[in-house]
């Protein structure tokens, strides 16, 4: 098999006698707001000085990073990259009706635990629709920052604690890749939380690295080509965010903009017309903010609002197609085990009904060395 030339093959062996080992190490944030976009790199200091190449993971769901071409598209500038987050944020406000923040409808929550929950609906929305990682890659460049971007940093007058670890290393190995079959139903518009005990797939994939050796790397999950109309996110899998909120938004992206603030009820005939020009006008504004980010030309204004407002979400939300689990013994010493956080799952959405009643996803185990 010819290995993907997005992986470096190269034997342990081969290394120099002077190359250090993968270093991993863990750092504690206290984001100073709701919404913020930290500079790792003053608490990194010289940590990852020997190394070419960095791994990052964040653990928490609404908290990650940003896929490194894309930082350098932004100039690695933070005040473009607030904006384009808060292009997405406008697509989903704090405070519209998210069936997630309706915590008496949360079975799963405790009365003790209602009280405190966050109201985060639009959070975990704005970091799947955004392209938001919780597991990245880059290349190592003391010279250039490294953002962890958070979108629900606070909870009320409380600044919430986020964790995230790093891996400094050298080069990377394709130890196997496997292919695995997610079974899906036959609704057009899907998620299906591949780390459900049920399914098995997390204790295959965990079997697998025990029998690799591998104790630092990463597991890449992606979806074949001929996986058409679905993609790939880190998530909390809560049955009313991906079964309600996100299935809104895969059928209608504009159905939060054009709620949040507006009272319609006055004349429910008027509904639908004034949703669509209240979009039209909020719209208009994203747009010209993401030109303005991304360097775009102008002329393509007419023709993003147009599939904005005639193709479902599916078409221009940044869902991915590969997402990657982190592999560390930190825990386990001699041991690799797939790191995550306690909300966190590979999910698999859909949103058009496949020809088979399962998807194909190919795990490629990396060794990082």
């Amino acid at each position: 098999m010819t290995a993907p030339s997005a992986y470096c093959l190269r034997s342990p062996d081969a290394l120099p006698s002077m190359t250090a080992p993968p270093a991993e190490f863990t750092l504690e944030l206290t984001p100073p707001s709701r919404f913020a976009v930290i500079d790792l790199t003053p608490r990194l200091e010289d940590r990852l000085a020997p190394f070419p190449r960095a791994l990052f993971c964040s653990h928490h769901t609404t908290a990650g990073y940003l896929d490194q071409a894309l930082c350098e598209r932004l100039n690695h500038d933070p005040e473009a990259i607030q904006k384009y987050v808060r292009s997405f944020q406008k697509l989903f406000p704090p405070g519209a009706d998210y069936f997630h923040d309706q915590l008496h409808l949360r079975t799963e929550l405790s009365e003790a635990q209602r009280q405190c929950e966050p109201r985060n609906g639009d959070s975990h929305l704005t970091f799947i629709s955004s392209g938001l990682e919780s597991c990245v890659a880059y290349a190592n460049r003391p010279d250039r920052p490294v953002f962890f971007i958070e979108l629900d940093g606070t909870n009320g007058d409380d600044r919430r604690h986020r964790r995230t670890t790093i891996i400094g290393y050298n080069e990377e190995d394709i130890a196997d890749v496997r292919y695995f079959e997610v079974p899906v139903s036959n609704h057009p518009i899907d998620s299906v939380n591949r780390r459900d005990p049920r399914l098995g797939l997390y204790d295959e994939l965990q079997t697998h690295l025990r029998s690799l050796g591998i104790t630092k790397g990463r597991i890449d999950l992606n979806l074949p080509p001929d996986e058409r109309h679905a993609g790939l996110t880190v998530n909390e899998y809560e049955t009313l965010l991906m079964r309600h909120d996100l299935a809104e938004v895969l059928q209608n992206p504009l159905r939060f903009m054009a709620e949040k603030g507006r009272n319609m009820l006055l004349d429910p005939r008027a509904i639908p017309l004034k949703a669509r020009n209240y979009a039209k006008y909020d719209l208009v504004h994203l747009v010209n903010e993401m030109l303005d980010v991304l360097g775009l030309n102008e002329s393509v204004v007419e023709r993003i609002i147009d599939k904005f407002l005639r193709y479902p979400a599916s078409r221009f939300l940044r869902l991915k197609r590969r997402v990657s689990l982190l592999v560390s013994d930190g825990a386990t010493p001699g041991e690799g085990t797939i790191v995550h956080g306690t909300y966190q799952s590979p999910i698999l959405v859909q949103w058009h009904r496949p020809e088979q009643a399962a998807r194909k996803v190919r795990a490629t185990f990396v060794r990082l060395t």
